[in-house]
């Protein structure tokens, strides 16, 4: 069972002094929960290791791929196949933070994998900035958390010039180099998201820019806006969004990559871990890994599973199957035609209303930052974000 503290949730006025809009679902209801959860300096400590154990699975997996050409398995698009491929190839093409989504781990559950949002993650500011104030409006100690997120980005944005895990000879080899920031137009949870790690690579010492990507300038000469060059392009759109719905732009990207004119952020190869067909590798290549759950192309025999699609968001297109073929729960979405795959189906811990709590834990060069989702056996787009305090 999980241990929760209430909580005041700060006012919405508050929230949105700090850039924090998206506080409310489309049913009124507040997307931050009333509580928080209660973790151990033993919990916390066994998310951060088997979080830094599971990225390393993915690159050794990751390499597996690359060396036995398995794109299609994964999903692929063959406009991106070569993007992924020099960007693994290069370390200029710097992972700058991920997510990893964990059942158990707390009330003497194994941790077991979920998937990893490599690409484009979100609960980035709730986890970083939010979880933050939240403690500190409530008279808590702001410090008692597993969340050292927005220091960690900051030192991962320096790695994107020293290319290793130290930093302090960041403003030794930085040569003014540039990173645009971009997001859609007409969404302020992605916009200001990105405005988040635009200020944090700004205080690492970047110049910076924001641009909405209808905005931006694409050629095989490099990425520009208003006739300025950038030396990297940070996006917070899909890359086999990009690849599926702006073919053109997944061509260009490439061939700007192909002559070194700008670097891509988040890099290509975060595509294949974006992929849920990565965790059907990732079980041929560690069968009944503690962390893992057993994932197929195909339905399991014998156990409940979890259906769902490789490149499905939000929980949409998801359904769970008992062990005798019934149907536990199921969701619709946009994603219907797209590959599934068969994941083993795992309880996540529930509290006394039976609701479910699933953690988030944020990857920047390691393990860095602790948040749980809220809601049904599917978590969709109306979970709410619950914040945590280590006793």
């Amino acid at each position: 069972m999980m241990r929760l503290e209430p909580i005041k949730v700060p006012s919405k006025e508050f929230m949105e002094s700090i850039g924090f809009y998206w506080h409310t679902d489309e049913n009124s209801k507040s997307y931050i929960a009333d509580v928080i959860a209660l973790v151990s300096e033993s919990e916390a400590e066994a998310y951060y290791e088997a979080t830094n154990e599971l990225y390393d699975m993915f690159a050794e997996a990751g390499e597996y791929v690359i060396q036995n050409n398995l794109f299609h398995e994964l999903g692929i698009p063959f406009n991106l196949v070569e993007a992924v491929k020099m960007s693994w190839s290069n370390d200029v093409h710097w992972h700058l933070y991920g997510r990893f989504d964990l059942a158990g781990g707390l009330d003497g559950k194994p941790i077991k994998l979920i998937e990893f949002n490599a690409d484009t993650p979100t609960a980035l500011f709730e986890t970083s900035i939010l979880q933050w104030a939240m403690l500190k409006a409530n008279g808590k100690n702001e410090t008692e958390q597993f969340n050292n997120l927005y220091e960690a980005l900051e030192q991962n944005f320096k790695r994107l010039v020293t290319l290793s895990e130290e930093t302090d000879s960041f403003y030794e080899r930085y040569e003014g180099w540039n990173i645009l920031f971009s997001s859609i137009r007409g969404n302020i949870e992605e916009e200001n998201t990105v405005k988040l790690l635009q200020h944090i690579a700004t205080e690492a010492g970047f110049n910076t820019h924001f641009a909405f990507v209808d905005e931006v300038v694409f050629s095989e000469d490099g990425v520009f806006v208003d006739g300025d060059k950038f030396d990297y392009w940070f996006k917070l759109i899909p890359w086999e969004s990009i690849a599926l719905e702006e073919s053109d732009l997944a061509m260009l990207l490439t061939q700007i990559m192909r002559n070194k004119e700008a670097i891509i952020l988040n890099p290509a190869y975060t595509l294949m871990f974006q992929s849920k067909a990565f965790l059907k590798i990732l079980w041929d290549l560690y069968p009944n890994h503690p962390l893992l759950l057993e994932t197929k192309e195909t339905p399991l025999v014998g156990k409940s599973y979890v259906e769902k699609k490789i490149f499905g968001r939000e929980g949409a297109n998801t359904k769970i199957v008992s062990y005798d073929g019934s149907i536990m729960a199921q969701s619709n979405g946009e994603y219907g035609s797209l590959k599934s795959i068969y994941q083993e189906y795992v309880e996540l811990v529930t509290d006394n209303s039976g609701k479910s709590y699933q953690a988030g834990v944020f990857y920047a060069y390691e393990a860095c930052g602790l948040g749980f989702r809220r809601g049904g056996k599917i978590l969709d787009n109306y979970a709410q974000f619950v914040g945590h305090r280590v006793i």
